[in-house]
């Protein structure tokens, strides 16, 4: 599907929608738990696919206005009845790996064309020393993906440079583990703040693990989960293009935006930083961001990969040089994001520069153009606010904003955003 953006002059409010991180975490601690309720859950294409995993597993899942009701497995686990299909979630896939090692049996996951490109093997290989057993169907540590528990437990390297999913998806397994588990990075551990989610949102439901040093976590074994009721918060990331919109192309004020763990905060401090004129009162959970004359500066997102395409637009359409760096994980997210965003700026007349592990952009005038969405909800959403600078762009594959944010372009019509269907 295809949508054409015109230049627009933004004026408005919107409600930041609930966050996938913790809508994904959240259901998956309340399945392995007895009974539990997720308030104010992201209902997305990526959080139904955990949600029908969970199922497979033995979950009992019953779907609210504003709440899921999850009749958990508390730890013991059934053997799915059939292959377990992710779409395109990869939190989903490196999750329900982890969690497959509990089942004893053997489970299939796989999911579309995209998740059938992003690497596994640290995690496969994680859950074999720890007594599983793991393999690839085509041995290059991509799905399909064969797991036969049950985990045993024990003392483990893995990589953290690629994705800290693999991190989180072991801190959610292990503690139903037979023994201690100790679990070490190695490396960098890229995207932290998402494994701090992880341990926030186990700690409340009463798992034990404690941290030593920055790299190492030990986990005590056959524990169980206690989680009764947990709110989802507001999403920083999805929020980000609402805030970049707001810095270009007019003023906006984002509700449900309250403090906590989620890295992609950053983003409030980096458009200060260059330039826009933001606000956020912490206690209502409101930001109000307005347009102002931005600057290009150097930004780090080792810990905050999703703001890169949002990231990228704000560069493009700035004064000066953007250097966006440490960001090679970027390329294995659903698309090679750096890739991707240089490509389709170029479109738009953007001078860019792709490295290995960083983007520099020579900011200047976005012209429009007819771009490639990638399948990507991030690509097309970052897209979508260039579009609104340049006017005259058209976008395909829309649909995949349903992945994290299904009311995305209603919501920027609200606040005055010219967007046309090609339905």
């Amino acid at each position: 599907m295809k949508l054409t953006i015109q230049k627009s002059d933004i004026k408005g409010t919107a409600k930041a929608p609930p966050s996938k991180s913790y809508t994904h975490r959240g259901i998956a601690i309340a399945a392995l738990s007895k009974k539990a309720t997720v308030n104010n859950p992201l209902i997305s294409e990526d959080t139904k696919a955990t949600i029908r995993a969970c199922e497979a597993f033995g979950a009992s899942i019953e779907s609210r206005k504003d709440s899921l009701i999850i009749k958990g497995f508390d730890g013991k686990l059934k053997v799915p009845d059939n292959v377990i299909d992710v779409a395109n979630s990869g939190t989903t896939l490196r999750i329900m790996t982890a969690v497959a090692s509990l089942a004893d049996g053997a489970t299939v996951l796989t999911g579309d064309a995209s998740i059938r490109t992003r690497p596994n093997t640290p995690l496969l290989n994680t859950l074999n020393d720890l007594g599983a057993e793991a393999f690839s169907t085509r041995n290059n540590g991509m799905a399909p993906i064969v797991v036969r528990g049950k985990m045993r437990g024990g003392r483990v390297h893995i990589d953290g440079s690629i994705s800290s999913q693999f991190i989180s998806a072991l801190l959610i397994a292990c503690p139903f583990a037979q023994n201690e588990t100790t679990v070490m990075i190695k490396g960098e551990l890229k995207s932290r703040p998402y494994v701090n989610i992880t341990i926030d949102m186990l700690r409340d439901a009463g798992a034990k693990i404690t941290a030593e040093g920055t790299n190492s976590f030990i986990i005590p074994p056959e524990q169980e989960y206690n989680m009764k009721s947990y709110n989802v918060p507001g999403d920083f990331s999805s929020a980000s293009y609402m805030m970049a919109a707001g810095a270009l192309c007019g003023e906006v004020t984002i509700k449900n935006l309250f403090p906590s763990e989620q890295g992609d905060s950053a983003l409030i401090g980096i458009l200060e930083k260059m330039g826009a004129k933001i606000r956020w009162d912490e206690k209502k959970g409101e930001v109000n961001v307005s347009r102002g004359e931005l600057h290009g500066i150097v930004v780090d997102v080792g810990e905050t990969p999703d703001l890169v395409p949002t990231l990228a637009v704000l560069g493009a359409a700035s004064e000066g040089t953007m250097v966006i760096e440490n960001a090679e994980h970027v390329r294995y997210k659903e698309t090679d994001r750096l890739h991707a965003m240089t490509v389709e700026l170029k479109k738009m007349g953007v001078d860019i520069t792709e490295e290995k592990d960083r983007l520099i952009i020579k900011g200047g005038t976005l012209r429009g153009a007819e771009v490639h969405g990638w399948d990507d909800h991030r690509i097309v959403m970052a897209l979508a606010v260039a579009g609104m600078v340049s006017g005259d762009t058209t976008i395909d594959t829309v649909e995949s904003v349903s992945i994290s944010y299904p009311g995305f372009f209603e919501d920027l019509k609200k606040i005055g955003a010219c967007v046309k269907s090609h339905e």
